[in-house]
Formats: C-alpha cells, sequence, structure tokens
C-alpha cells in the first residue's frame, strides 16, 4: 500500500489586464516535502487566450511560463532562486504579485502519487 502524504498546491492563471482582474487557469503547481515532488503542468489555450484579450502576447507568455517552470523545476536556466530547496522555491513561486502570470492561493490534500495528483488536478482545473 502507497503512503499517503500530504501536498500543496496552487492553480497558475495568466491576468493579461492585472487592473481588470480577469483571468485565465493555465497550470498547476504541486510540492509534496513527504515525497520530494516539486513541479508544475501549464497549457496555453490560444482562442481563449486572445478571446479574453486579444492583444495578449502568446510567445511572451510562453517565455514567462518556461522561467516559471526553470525555478519550479530547479534547473540552471532558472537563475538563482532555482538553486534554492524545493519548499522556498514553492512559496516563491506562489507569493502573491501583480503580474501577467499569478497564482491562486494555495491548497492543500493529502496523496499517495504526487505526480498522478498533479495530472488529476490540471484536468480537472486547467482543461
Amino acid at each position: 500500500m502507497q503512503e499517503v502524504v500530504l501536498f500543496e498546491y496552487a492553480v497558475i492563471r495568466v491576468v493579461p489586464r492585472v487592473q481588470r482582474e480577469e483571468f485565465l487557469n493555465v497550470g498547476v503547481i504541486l510540492y509534496c516535502r513527504g515525497k520530494r515532488f516539486l513541479d508544475m503542468r501549464y497549457t496555453l489555450d490560444v482562442p481563449r487566450l486572445t478571446a479574453l484579450c486579444p492583444s495578449v502576447d502568446i510567445g511572451e507568455l510562453e517565455e514567462y511560463l518556461r522561467a516559471f517552470a526553470c525555478v519550479c523545476r530547479g534547473t540552471a536556466d532558472g537563475g538563482p532562486i532555482a538553486q534554492w530547496p524545493p519548499a522556498e522555491r514553492f512559496r516563491w513561486l506562489t507569493a502573491k504579485r501583480s503580474t501577467v502570470i499569478q497564482t491562486s492561493a494555495v491548497h492543500p490534500g493529502m496523496c499517495g502519487d504526487p505526480q498522478a495528483c498533479l495530472e488529476r488536478l490540471f484536468g480537472e482545473l486547467v482543461l
């Protein structure tokens, strides 16, 4: 039987015009200390994004989300923050900010397989 442990997650949102507070869910980031897991999934639904904001720069959003993923995964392309321990990276990524890429509040849960949980949440909250 697989051990069930605590995880935390947040929804990644694109907020094309911060002053309007309209957003589109584009991804999920999940941290599970007990399984030493920190990862994210994202996708850009271009028709929905352009319907929300016709002037949105899709290339720029892709670049921002790739940088977000590099920090999340701790790759060299993520700069100095990507070298922090996973818990600190998760807290930095989910901190409140007024930019085009934002996250929801952090939510807890219990799981045995964080990767499967990330996929499930991505399907439920983004797709």
